[in-house]
C-alpha cells in the first residue's frame, strides 16, 4: 500500500495534479485571450469547467506538496472518498466540455461560418484538446485513488 504510485500524497500524484492544472490553465487561456467565446454555449461551458478544474488541481497539488515535504501519507478513507468523487465529477465535466467544444467547432468549420475567420477555430480545437488532456489526467488520478481506496 505504501508503494502505490499516483495515490494521494505521493510525488506522482503531485506531478499528475500539476499537469492537470497546466492543461486546464492553457485551455482556459487559449479560450479567453483574443477570442469571443461567449457566442456559443459549448465554449462558455468549457471555460466554466476549466475554471473549476484549476483550483481543484492546485489545491490537491498543494496537499500533495505538503504531504511529500513532511513525509506524511494521507490515508483516511473519508478524504480519499471526497477526492475520488471530485475527480470523477470534474473528469466527466471536462470530457463533456472538450467534446462539446470540438463538435461545435467542427460544425462551424463545416458550415463555413464567418465566426471561424483568422484561425479562431484552430484555437478552439487546441483548447478542446487541452481540455481532453485534462480529462485524461483527471481520470488517471481518479482510477489510481479508487484502487488505493479499495486496498484500504
Amino acid at each position: 500500500m505504501e508503494g502505490t504510485a499516483g495515490a494521494l500524497g505521493t510525488s506522482w500524484s503531485l506531478s499528475l495534479r500539476m499537469a492537470q492544472a497546466f492543461t486546464a490553465s492553457s485551455s482556459l487561456l487559449i479560450m479567453c485571450f483574443g477570442i469571443e467565446f461567449y457566442s456559443y454555449t459549448a465554449f462558455c461551458f468549457l471555460v466554466v469547467v476549466m475554471g473549476l478544474v484549476i483550483p481543484w488541481a492546485f489545491t490537491l497539488a498543494l496537499l500533495d506538496m505538503l504531504s511529500v515535504s513532511f513525509k506524511n501519507r494521507i490515508h483516511p478513507p473519508g478524504i480519499l472518498s471526497i477526492v475520488l468523487v471530485g475527480d470523477w465529477i470534474l473528469s466527466l465535466l471536462s470530457l463533456a466540455a472538450s467534446f462539446s467544444t470540438t463538435s461545435v467547432t467542427r460544425i462551424l468549420v463545416f458550415t463555413g461560418d464567418s465566426f471561424c475567420i483568422e484561425n479562431k477555430c484552430k484555437r478552439y480545437q487546441t483548447a478542446a484538446f487541452m481540455a481532453f488532456l485534462s480529462w485524461f489526467l483527471l481520470s488517471v488520478s481518479s482510477l489510481i485513488n479508487l484502487w488505493f481506496l479499495a486496498k484500504l
